[in-house]
């Protein structure tokens, strides 16, 4: 028999060696920012894990390691930093470059509409459009926009697929009376969730649940859903960048088509929605599939500043 050839290994791309920098030379946030923003940039970091962009992540990394919030990073761009505030900052920035690991990872934090949350490797890293939506649709309804008329009057709210548990928190602040279920089938992820509501105060109006689903929940009925479940396709997950193979595969996997869940989601969420309710549900870029697969519900596709067509939302009396 002829031997068969060897097939080299494929290796990961070489991490750009970090190079020296030399005392006083970066002094400012400022300074700072750029160096990282050119690091990030010749590293072809991938970015979609709470901040969007190199400058915004730099930004971010900068302000955790000064205890900032992000939103005054305008306010002190110009401050200088100490030696050992340098020291920590480029540590930082190396270790973003070197391990692929999303930056919420590396500081076990991120904000969503400018609240802060925590996080870490047994939960993904929360990036959902929902939270903007339930300010922009679900508000009072003196315009005639809100789907679910006044927020003050929203008793129940349940949150499938919670992770760590941040759209029901926001849930429970945006619907001031409402009692909010939480359901996620990794235990692991409740852990973090259950961290983030006592964070915020919420142990008395938020309940967490383990299970598949609905099946925790008996016959609870509730006048909104929402989910950001698993919707990632095969190809997407074959493609999926480092950063995101650092997060917990069940967080993303949706199936061949990637609506193995969502399809369970509008199957069911009928018997567990009041008559005037309904279900708000992320898909990411799965609109065609999911239209395709159910070409005679009325869904309506939300808009945010960020995104087109990766949300739909659907009324009880149309499902």
């Amino acid at each position: 028999m002829a031997k068969r050839s060897k097939v080299p290994a494929k290796r990961s791309p070489a991490v750009p060696k970090a190079p020296k920098v030399g005392a006083g030379e970066l002094q400012t946030l400022f300074d700072f920012l750029r160096y990282a923003v050119s690091r990030f940039n010749a590293a072809k970091l991938v970015f979609a894990h709470g901040t969007t962009d190199p400058v915004a992540e730099a930004a971010f990394l900068i302000c955790e390691t000064l205890h900032l919030h992000p939103d005054q990073f305008e306010n002190f761009a110009t401050a200088r930093v100490t030696v050992a505030e340098s020291k920590q900052i480029l540590d930082l920035i190396e270790r973003r470059i070197a391990t692929r690991k999303p930056a919420a990872y590396l500081v076990n934090k991120v904000y969503m509409r400018g609240l802060p949350f925590y996080v870490d490797e047994r939960t993904i890293v929360p990036r959902s459009f929902i939270g903007e939506l339930l300010d922009s649709h679900f508000g009072g309804d003196e315009d005639g926009t809100s789907l679910i008329g006044d927020p003050e009057e929203v008793e129940r709210v349940l949150d499938l697929c919670t992770g760590s548990g941040c759209l029901a928190i926001l849930a429970a602040r945006h619907f001031p009376n409402a009692a909010v279920d939480a359901v996620d089938i990794s235990k692991d992820a409740l852990e973090v969730a259950a961290r983030n509501v006592a964070d915020h105060g919420l142990d008395h109006r938020l309940t967490l649940h383990h299970g598949d689903l609905f099946k925790p929940l008996g016959d609870n009925r509730y006048d909104l859903i929402i989910s950001n479940p698993p919707y990632v396709d095969a190809e997407g997950m074959a493609a999926l960048p480092r950063e995101c193979r650092a997060e917990p595969k069940i967080a993303f996997d949706g199936g061949a088509d990637g609506l193995d869940i969502v399809r369970r989601l509008l199957d069911e969420a009928r018997q567990h929605l009041t008559p005037q309710g309904g279900l708000l549900c992320e898909i990411g870029r799965g609109r065609d599939n999911l239209e395709a697969a159910y070409p005679n519900l009325p869904l309506l596709w939300l808009d945010t500043e960020d995104s087109e067509g990766e949300v739909f939302w659907i009324a009880a009396a149309d499902l």
